[in-house]
């Protein structure tokens, strides 16, 4: 999807999802009618709908879509984190916005990748400082990094699921939430073993039925508390003080690491990352 479609969209999903984030509790949902073991509707092409994201593999390249046919709907605990219990119905009716339990902890993530212009440069980031952080990875981008992936997973991240095209939720059938879900997560099994336990949606724009969905595929929805809005290209400046600024006990903050030019993202982690450290934070992910 070109930068300044995504942009326009993504601004607007977020006036529209304030409403759906808040302190989660007990806030549920009743129980999805489908059975956790059945298998998702047919697929559908590639992007269709929804425009293609920002080209992973060179001009002309075309990512394919696993066939989700193939992938029954069971639940996934590989990384099932203590903090947290593997997704069962009833599910959750808002995303998670913090880390509870963490103490003097905070949690990195990056959307919309693997990108290979970009993710490397922030993984030998959080290498050097021995930090983990979690990829909430677009299957369309996955699919031809799967190298990543697995550098991702070596290296102590957490590997979630953000859809396959990036689309809006909200605007989708059902059947095509439960298609960008699901052949997402069977990229991120092939390559690394085990499916995500998280998914975020894009835009943060949420819905009953991805909530559903998300937990029929054994996955926890996670939003975010600190937007470093990196993806407006503000500059890496604005990028580390708004990280900064928002840094408190068990936040998680929102970075990309694909989706438009993140070269200021990059720069801005080598230089917010070890003031954070520096300050007595722990960066953390879920664990297993």
């Amino acid at each position: 999807m070109p930068s300044g479609r995504r942009a326009v969209l993504r601004l607007a999903a977020a006036l529209g999802a304030t409403a759906t984030v808040g302190v989660l509790a007990a806030d549920r949902l009743a129980a999805p009618d489908r059975p956790a073991d059945a298998a998702p509707a047919p697929r559908h092409t590639p992007g269709a709908g929804s425009g293609a994201g920002p080209g992973a593999a060179g001009p002309g390249a075309k990512a394919v879509r696993p066939n989700p046919n193939a992938y029954r709907l069971r639940p996934m605990t590989a990384y099932a984190p203590p903090a947290y219990r593997r997704a069962l119905p009833p599910v959750r009716q808002r995303p998670f916005l913090s880390v509870s339990g963490a103490g003097h902890s905070m949690v990195l993530t990056f959307d919309d990748g693997p990108d290979p212009r970009y993710t490397p440069g922030i993984l030998d980031t959080l290498r050097r400082h021995d930090c983990r952080a979690m990829f909430f990875v677009c299957g369309e981008m996955a699919v031809e990094n799967q190298d990543l992936l697995r550098r991702m997973a070596d290296e102590g991240h957490v590997v979630g699921n953000h859809s396959w095209s990036h689309p809006l939720i909200p605007k989708l059938r059902p059947s095509r939430i439960r298609d960008e879900l699901g052949s997402t997560s069977e990229v991120v099994e092939r390559a690394l073993g085990t499916a995500p336990l998280w998914y975020r949606a894009p835009y943060g724009a949420w819905n009953r039925h991805s909530f559903e969905i998300g937990a029929e595929l054994g996955m926890e929805p996670l939003a975010w508390t600190v937007d470093t809005l990196d993806w407006t290209e503000p500059g890496a400046d604005s990028i580390v003080r708004r990280v900064l600024d928002g840094a408190a006990p068990g936040v998680v903050v929102l970075n990309h690491d694909a989706g438009g030019d993140r070269s200021q993202s990059v720069a801005a982690l080598r230089r917010y990352l070890p003031r954070l450290l520096d300050a007595g934070y722990h960066l953390t992910v879920p664990r297993r």
